[in-house]
């Protein structure tokens, strides 16, 4: 019995990209040049199934990370309840949560990176649209802009 409850909090791969979709943000996690996990949480954009961007200064931490190893994990919580259950005096945590595995890569395009931009501006600013072919011509040339690319199917799990 508990086998079964477990395997319905397993959710298919489009679920868990709808989690990704939703978390107001993602923690991406890569390893440092001396072995140790570093991972922070960072404004990350959809595109497709595969494809997700983030953007960066071309220097810092986590672009050392991913010159040296740009293996990541992703991380999201699109939804997260702490609950006490009365009728089993039990406290628990009702929640929405996705991972996922990928590769990184700079994008170096200027199509793509404009691109990419765009799906960043128009998820959380997308209020400010009618700015953002200023910005965007302004600032492109000092924004990294990363490629993750999955490489095995994202995996969501819930507790409602």
């Amino acid at each position: 019995m508990r086998e079964m409850r477990k395997a319905k909090r397993q959710r298919d791969a489009g679920w868990a990209l709808e989690v990704f979709d939703k978390a107001p943000y993602i923690t991406v996690s890569m390893t440092r040049h001396d072995g140790t996990p570093y991972g922070l949480p960072l404004s990350v954009v959809r595109k497709d199934e595969r494809t997700f961007y983030f953007h960066c200064a071309y220097e810092g931490e986590k672009v050392d990370c991913l010159r040296v190893n740009p293996v990541v994990s992703m991380s999201a919580v699109s939804r997260c309840t702490p609950r006490f259950e009365e009728e089993k005096s039990n406290f628990t945590e009702h929640y929405r949560s996705a991972v996922a595995v990928g590769k990184a890569e700079e994008v170096t395009d200027d199509l793509e990176k404009v691109m990419a931009l765009r799906l960043l501006c128009e998820r959380f600013l997308p209020d400010y649209m009618d700015r953002f072919d200023e910005a965007v011509q302004r600032s492109l040339s000092r924004t990294m802009i990363v490629r993750i690319t999955l490489t095995e199917p994202p995996v969501g799990k819930c507790k409602d």
